[in-house]
């Protein structure tokens, strides 16, 4: 079998891979994850999916390469990782009420013969109308920092959820699986 590699350092992406039962190594990309002026949610993370991919491909020839990078979007606007508690307060308030849409860019490269499969997946999250004192316990026991939109859907953030809307639930942890089934199928990687 090719092998197979996940550009991320993402506990959460590297647990979903290891639903597929396929052997993988992770690779560190090594890229600049800031957005072009103008540029849309939509583009933003299929590139950055792409050069994550391409980044560790040096190190890995005749190799599939997973790339795959996340954003939140709120009323047109990027919702980045908050990374502190007073940021994340910030953002379930904007969120509260509302629905979120997650779109992660996936890639997978092939490096042997250079080519690239690349989609965006969205999922759409609807957040119950949340009080002062929810969103404080919340932040206070799970401290989902370093998540975009401030919260962990596989986790207690379940609980400040309306209804969530998507072909992949896995989609909202980071990795789109069942698109990346058909990606690695065209690669001629069967899963089952």
């Amino acid at each position: 079998m090719v092998p197979l590699i996940l550009a991320s350092t993402s506990p959460f992406r590297r647990e979903l891979l290891g639903k597929l039962c396929l052997p993988f190594e992770c690779a560190t990309p090594d890229i600049d994850e800031s957005p072009v002026a103008g540029e849309k949610p939509s583009t933003l993370v299929a590139r950055l999916a792409e050069q994550k991919a391409r980044a560790v491909a040096h190190n890995h020839p005749n190799s599939l390469i997973i790339g795959s990078d996340q954003v939140a979007v709120l009323d047109q606007q990027i919702l980045g990782k908050p990374g502190t508690h007073a940021r994340a307060t910030q953002q379930l308030q904007q969120a509260s009420g509302k629905r979120i849409t997650f779109l992660t860019g996936l890639s997978l490269y092939n490096s042997k013969n250079d080519t690239l499969q690349t989609e965006v997946v969205p999922f759409i999250v609807y957040f119950r109308k949340l009080s002062e004192k929810q969103i404080e316990n919340y932040l206070l026991k799970e401290q989902p920092y370093n998540c975009a939109g401030s919260f962990k859907s596989e986790g207690l953030g379940i609980s400040l959820f309306e209804k969530l809307e998507g072909e992949d639930p896995n989609t909202l942890i980071g990795l789109p699986l069942i698109r990346l089934i058909q990606m690695l199928e065209k690669e001629g990687v069967e899963v089952i």
